[in-house]
């Protein structure tokens, strides 16, 4: 007989580290009181990610081994949504190479959008992909610039055999601001932290979590995992010890070497734990936001049945140190370069063309022979097989999730790219079908013939006279 609940989960973390030191270094003219925030790293996305393509990557994650055709919706939750009118959730499912036939919703607005996605998918009857993703652009010489991290989760809810279900939930919602940002701003206001903590986490939050140990029936004790994705330092010991949760039961926060991750640091955590989970542990995850959202989970005996392809702890294993402050600030747009004449070309994408290959551009699919098995990219009528160019035989051949290595490589100075040099060439397929394609994430003097690549969903270019990003594949270092 199956259940509902939770069927697998992943996680996603950017592979630059920005160290808080060289922060600190620049702005302690100005804002030397930082200097006790900068202390360990925080994880930093590249110029072409966004929270679209970093959900896409823990969604990959999580369904490593899973028949994607059981998922019915796609829900994506973020607050720095790269689309205002164009549904994110849409792109996600595309890049997954989905059937057309799948629902899908944007959820924003609030600290609290991954949780209430959550909750919708834990309350509902269909198998949901529930995807979360934050790239942060905070005030240079702020405290949540110390504090921030970009990183993507993403869990599967469906009925079948549950690694976690849910036992409570509890939900308070109430107009406490405690930072916001209108639209189309860059830049949150934040309040001040100790008003915050006293009258938004103590008076909000825990009578909230007294009132979901009370309806589940729960003693404080009972709980394993206490997950409290906030960024105040404090408040998780707080919370618990009003609660009578044991203090070993306080999950890391992820501050020293990812940051908070915002709306996404909820199921950012909650895959983090998931990894270390033992069946008929409870979980307690409480999330803050104009109120706060509070799931208790328990572990069932199928937690080691299904595994993430590198989970929380792999991708943050994935990393490459970077002190290097002004080239986050360009990224971020927050550093005006002279980027030269080369950077003028027009970006205009043909809308028409885009739809007529989303398979391709968006999800990587190509053809496959079904006469002599030559695979090719992209898909045509006509093979590209060198003694046998049949015509109307190829079939669908996803290519995203195949290993592939690097044939031939160019460093190209000249042209414009926002990270010199522009690096591409040739890449082969395990199995067949050839490519060119932009190398992202190598470390400087890492690219080198035969290396072996994983396929990443990546921005390829902005059209900034119109405002459109454009996204592909590029090859990435395989782990």
């Amino acid at each position: 007989m199956s259940d509902f609940g939770i069927l697998a989960y992943g996680a996603y973390v950017p592979v630059a580290r920005l160290q808080r030191s060289a922060i600190h270094a620049t702005n302690k003219w100005f804002a030397p009181g930082l200097g006790g925030l900068a202390k360990g790293e925080k994880a930093v996305a590249n110029w072409d990610e966004d929270s679209v393509t970093m959900a896409v990557e823990a969604a990959r994650d999580a369904l490593d081994g899973i028949d994607r055709a059981i998922l019915q919706r796609v829900t994506i939750a973020s607050t720095t949504l790269p689309f205002a009118d164009r549904q994110n959730a849409g792109i996600v499912k595309e890049a997954l190479n989905l059937p057309d036939a799948v629902g899908a919703m944007d959820v924003a607005g609030s600290q609290r959008a991954a949780t209430s996605a959550l909750f919708a998918a834990l309350g509902g009857n269909e198998t949901t992909l529930v995807t979360a993703a934050e790239i942060a652009t905070p005030k240079p010489a702020s405290e949540r610039e110390m504090t921030s991290g970009d990183a993507a989760a993403a869990v599967v809810v469906g009925a079948g055999q549950p690694i976690a279900r849910l036992v409570a939930s509890h939900s308070v919602t109430m107009d406490f601001v405690d930072h916001f940002r209108e639209a189309g701003e860059a830049h949150d206001y934040d309040w001040e932290a100790r008003w915050v903590r006293d009258e938004g986490f103590a008076r909000i939050m825990s009578p909230a979590i007294a009132a979901l140990l009370g309806k589940a029936g729960v003693e404080g004790a009972a709980i394993d995992h206490f997950l409290v994705p906030v960024a105040v330092k404090g408040v998780p010991e707080m919370l618990a010890k009003k609660a009578g949760i044991a203090p070993e039961a306080i999950a890391d926060a992820l501050g020293a070497n990812l940051g908070h991750a915002g709306s996404a640091h909820a199921l950012v955590m909650l895959a983090g734990a998931l990894e270390t989970a033992k069946a008929g542990q409870r979980i307690l995850l409480a999330s803050f936001g104009q109120g706060c959202d509070l799931l208790l989970l328990e572990v069932t005996d199928a937690i080691g049945s299904v595994k993430p392809r590198l989970g929380l702890s792999g991708w943050l294993a994935r990393r490459v140190e970077s002190t290097n402050y002004a080239k986050y600030l360009f990224h971020r747009g927050l550093l005006q370069l002279d980027r030269g004449m080369r950077a003028e070309h027009d970006s205009k994408t043909a809308l028409t063309a885009l739809w007529r290959n989303r398979k391709a551009v968006l999800g990587l699919v190509g053809g496959r022979c079904t006469k002599t098995g030559t695979v090719q990219f992209p898909k045509t009528e006509v093979s590209v097989n060198a003694n046998d160019h049949t015509v109307g035989t190829q079939e669908d051949y996803p290519l995203a999730e195949v290993p592939a290595k690097i044939l031939t490589w160019t460093a190209d100075a000249l042209a414009y790219s926002p990270d010199p040099p522009s690096c591409y060439g040739n890449i082969d397929f395990v199995g067949g079908g050839r490519m060119m394609a932009e190398f992202t994430d190598f470390p400087e003097g890492a690219l080198d013939v035969g290396a072996d690549l994983r396929m990443m969903f990546r921005i390829k270019a902005y059209d900034e006279n119109r405002g459109f990003r454009r996204y592909f594949w590029k090859a990435a270092p395989a782990f």
